[in-house]
């Protein structure tokens, strides 16, 4: 695991720990199988909720649904 990698998915901890452990493990999953995807996405979410003034659940869904294609092939892998 690169450096990168471990610091993404130690912010991602923090990030998640109010989140049930099932639903935990499973983006842990997806962030390890494709962690270029949640930086990518990440940054968008980032992008739509300080400069589009959107919430952080809004912000998370309309992401998601644009990359549900990625987030599938990552689940797979």
């Amino acid at each position: 695991m690169s450096v990168k990698n471990f610091l993404i998915k130690k912010a991602a901890e923090r990030q998640l720990k109010n989140m049930p452990k099932e639903q935990q493990e499973m983006v842990m999953r997806l962030l390890e199988n494709n962690p270029d995807l949640f930086v990518k996405m990440s940054k968008e979410m980032e992008h739509k909720i300080k400069k589009e003034g959107k919430d952080q659940m809004l912000a998370m869904m309309e992401v998601s649904k644009k990359y549900q294609k990625e987030l599938q092939e990552a689940m797979q892998g």
